[in-house]
């Protein structure tokens, strides 16, 4: 003979909570599928507030107060999906509702129930985010802390020769966010280092979303193609119109004899320190914005770097002001880069920043590289 399996719900308890009407449409919501994953919070959430409620009625709405409720709201709003936490606030206001049934409508004032209901719309539009990203409670924000992580690691340069070579790189984003429209793309292969900065038009978060995805799309091409910004122009030309121009600088440099190559398109020029003449000389590459014509023509420079001299790289934030022109922006770096020469390149580099940032908020970028 077989065993028949125990009922997880004795038949008796089954008949009971069949005659409430709320946990009717509970139960059936919670035996489908989708909800497997916050199933076991949403009935948690759901037995805590039944029990506030509770407690609120019998025991003492004051050490138990019906404004627990908002909490529980908003730790809804933070894990639950939408549709289960439309579940929950359905419990929270059967809840309230018993609470002002057992000690009168005066217990659950009209100021407790718009406090609620803000916390409950606030609730659904965070549930409602996280289920367009398709993610459940705070792993959203944990996937940017991460890309935040690999994009800080991105903007390092590799490791350079540390007798022969010096670098520092300093990145500001716009309203201190962790994602700009400014960014760096480096590799090395042997003795060849190659950089690109490139500045995405906007600033801070509204450019961050669009330099995120070129940066992976530049970082594939730097290194694996021989003409690196031609081949960003013909990607970003394939690209729907209207959403902004971009401008980046792509350096080449031969770190055993220290002969580079420079091509721009539409980027702020490269300045070179030459410890000869003790110096800033401005490059003559220049080029075409990127994705405006189908072929790009650069006009390239090329140099050597020796003993003493250095390269700095950086984008038009740094000269770039409001009211102001492009050129007297460019001079005013020329003259603070006349200190870094005393100070040192690398302790000088992020007060050189602050100082051509200050006034104006917009993303900023800076890469220096020397020979000692």
């Amino acid at each position: 003979m077989t065993s028949r399996p125990v009922p997880l719900i004795p038949p008796r308890l089954r008949a009971i909570l069949i005659r409430i009407p709320f946990l009717v449409p509970i139960v059936r919501f919670l035996r489908r599928g989708p909800l497997a994953r916050d199933r076991n919070l949403l009935i948690t959430l759901s037995l805590l507030t039944l029990l506030l409620g509770g407690l609120a009625a019998r025991v003492s709405a004051e050490w138990f107060s019906p404004s627990l409720f908002i909490l529980v709201t908003l730790v809804g709003g933070l894990q639950l999906r939408l549709r289960s936490l439309l579940v929950l606030v359905s419990v929270v206001g059967v809840a309230l509702a018993y609470v002002a049934l057992a000690l009168g409508a005066r217990s659950v004032g009209a100021g407790l129930l718009v406090t609620i209901g803000f916390a409950t719309i606030l609730a659904s539009m965070m549930a409602r985010t996280r289920g367009k990203l398709g993610v459940q409670g705070l792993r959203g924000d944990v996937m940017l802390l991460e890309l935040r992580d690999r994009l800080k690691r991105q903007g390092e340069l590799p490791p350079l020769p540390t007798k022969d070579w010096g670098s520092r790189v300093v990145l500001k984003q716009a309203g201190g966010s962790s994602f700009g429209g400014d960014f760096l793309v480096s590799m090395r292969h042997g003795s060849i280092l190659e950089i690109a900065l490139v500045d995405v038009s906007g600033k801070g978060v509204d450019a961050g979303t669009r330099a995120l995805m070129l940066s992976g799309t530049f970082g594939g091409l730097l290194g694996s193609v021989d003409s690196f910004l031609p081949a960003c122009n013909a990607y970003l030309h394939r690209q729907p119109e209207g959403e902004g121009f971009v401008t980046a600088v792509h350096l080449r440099l031969d770190l055993s004899t220290g002969a580079y190559d420079i091509t721009s398109a539409g980027h702020p020029p490269v300045v070179k320190f030459d410890a000869g003449t003790g110096t800033w000389q401005v490059s003559a590459a220049k080029g075409v914005v990127l994705g405006v014509v189908p072929d790009l023509h650069c006009e390239p420079d090329s140099g050597v770097l020796r003993k003493g001299d250095a390269l700095m790289l950086y984008t038009d934030g740094l000269i770039e002001q409001p009211g102001r022109d492009i050129d007297s922006g460019l001079d005013r770096l020329l003259g603070e880069a006349e200190r870094l020469v005393p100070s040192g390149f690398y302790d000088g580099a992020r007060p050189l920043v602050n100082s051509m940032s200050a006034g104006h908020n917009d993303d900023c970028a800076l890469i220096l590289i020397w020979r000692p």
